[in-house]
C-alpha cells in the first residue's frame, strides 16, 4: 500500500517504488512512470528529483509547497492507471469485474471529465443514470468509482471527493429453494442411469458446492478414506478484452480464504463416487476443469427429464443449506461448511424455513400454552 499523497510503497522483492507522471512526446500525452530504490527514503529523493525535471505541475512540488493543480489530467487517465496499478494485485476475474464496471457505466458519464473539475456534486447528478440498476451493482459501481479517486488524489496529489451514496433499493426477489417433492423426483431422476453430470448435481445436493467449485474439482480433492471433500480450486468465464475470444475460462483459487475448505460426505455419496472413480485428473472434466457453462446446460436437461421447474444452479447450494438447518445443523458449522466469511451471510441468505418446519414450530408452541394451562386449550370448540 502506497504512503498518503506519496503515492510510494514497498513492493514484494523487497525494493521501494515511487510513481510520478511525466510527458511522453512521442505518446503527446503525460504518462505513469516509477523510480526505484533500496530504501524509502532513496526513492523519495529519485521521485522528488524527476518531478522537477518533469515540470508537469503548477506548484513547485520539489520546493515543498505542496501540489495543487494537474494540467490537463482527467478522469479516464487516472481510471487507467489505478486499473493498471491494481491488475497484479487481484484475481483474474475481480480485476475484470472491476475493468467492465467502469467500461460499461463510469467511461460514458465521467471519463473526459478534468480532475480539478470534479465535486462530490458533479458526480452525483452525473450518476443518476445508475439510480436504476440494482443496489448491488450501484454499491459496485461506487466501489469502483471510490478506488479511482482515492489512487488519483495519491498519484496526481489533488483533494478529490469521497463519494458516499444513498442507493435507492430494488425489490428483492426471495430466493427460491427445491421443495420436498421436487427434491425428491431429482434424486430419482439423478441416480437413474447416472453420468457424470448427474453425478455433480447429486454430489452438490450432498455438499453445497458452488458451480465453479464442482467444475474444478480434482479426484486428489477427495479423500475416500477419511470421507472428505476438500475446495481447493475454482473455474469461472472472464471477459478478456481485445482478445480472439469474448471470453476465456480460468482456474484460479477459491472465492475467498474461507473458501478454501474441508466438508465431510456421506457414506452414499463416497458409494456413487467410488462407482465413478477415474484415472482422469478432474472428477467431471477429464483432463481439464468442466467448462461451467457445459454443466449449466446438462442441469437444465436433467431438471426438465426429473419434471422439476428450472431455477438457476445456485439453487442447489441454498436447497443444501436449508436442509443442514432443518436436520439440526448448527450456524457455525454450515457457514463453514458452505465457506462464508461469517454466520450473518448464511443466516441471511441461505437459509429458508419451509412451511413444514414453520407448521412444525407453531405446532411445538401450541403445545407449550396447552401444558401451561392444562387442558383448556384442548377442550376449545
Amino acid at each position: 500500500m502506497g504512503r498518503h499523497g506519496e503515492n510510494i510503497r514497498k513492493r514484494r522483492d523487497g525494493r521501494w517504488e515511487a510513481r510520478y507522471m511525466a510527458y511522453d512526446a512521442g505518446k503527446g500525452t503525460k504518462v505513469s512512470r516509477s523510480v526505484y530504490g533500496h530504501t524509502y527514503e532513496e526513492v523519495k529523493e529519485k521521485r522528488i528529483a524527476k518531478l522537477g525535471e518533469a515540470s508537469i505541475f503548477e506548484s513547485g512540488y520539489a520546493a515543498g509547497q505542496g501540489v495543487d493543480t494537474l494540467l490537463g489530467i482527467d478522469f479516464k487517465t487516472a481510471a487507467k492507471d489505478w486499473l493498471s496499478d491494481i491488475k497484479a494485485e487481484c484475481k483474474a476475474a475481480t480485476f475484470e469485474k472491476y475493468f467492465f464496471i467502469y467500461r460499461s457505466h463510469l467511461e460514458k458519464i465521467l471519463g473526459g471529465l478534468a480532475l480539478e473539475q470534479i465535486t462530490e456534486q458533479i458526480i452525483r447528478d452525473r450518476l443518476a443514470s445508475c439510480r436504476n440498476l440494482s443496489t448491488s451493482l450501484q454499491k459496485s459501481v461506487c466501489c469502483v468509482l471510490n478506488g479511482i479517486l482515492r489512487h488519483a488524489s495519491e498519484q496526481y496529489h489533488v483533494e478529490l471527493p469521497k463519494i458516499k451514496m444513498s442507493y435507492s433499493t430494488t425489490l428483492h426477489k426471495e430466493t427460491e429453494i427445491f421443495t420436498k417433492t421436487e427434491q425428491s423426483r431429482l434424486i430419482v431422476c439423478l441416480v437413474n442411469n447416472m453420468d457424470k453430470f448427474k453425478l455433480a448435481v447429486l454430489l452438490c445436493l450432498f455438499t453445497g458446492l458452488r458451480l465453479g467449485e464442482i467444475c474444478a474439482l480434482k479426484w486428489t480433492d477427495i479423500d475416500f478414506t477419511n470421507k472428505t471433500l476438500t475446495v481447493m480450486r475454482t473455474v469461472q468465464r472472464i471477459y478478456v478484452e481485445g482478445g480472439r475470444k469474448k471470453t476465456v475460462l480460468i482456474e484460479t483459487t477459491p472465492k475467498s480464504t474461507r473458501s478454501r475448505r474441508e466438508i465431510p460426505i456421506q457414506d452414499t455419496m463416497i458409494a456413487f463416487l467410488m462407482d465413478h472413480r477415474s484415472e482422469e485428473e478432474y472428477v467431471f472434466g477429464g483432463d481439464q476443469a468442466l467448462d461451467p457453462r457445459t454443466m449449466q446446460n446438462h442441469y437444465r436437461k436433467i431438471l426438465k427429464e426429473a419434471d422439476v421447474l428450472y431455477r438457476n444452479f445456485h439453487t442447489l447450494r441454498h436447497t443444501y443449506a436449508t436442509n443442514c438447518i432443518e436436520g439440526g445443523a448448527d450456524l457455525k458449522s454450515l457457514s463453514e461448511m458452505l465457506g462464508h466469511s461469517n454466520v450473518k451471510i448464511t443466516l441471511n441468505y441461505y437459509v429458508h424455513p419451509s412451511m413444514d418446519t414453520k407448521r412444525m414450530y407453531a405446532d411445538r408452541l401450541c403445545g407449550f400454552y396447552t401444558k401451561l394451562n392444562g387442558q383448556v386449550l384442548g377442550k376449545a370448540g
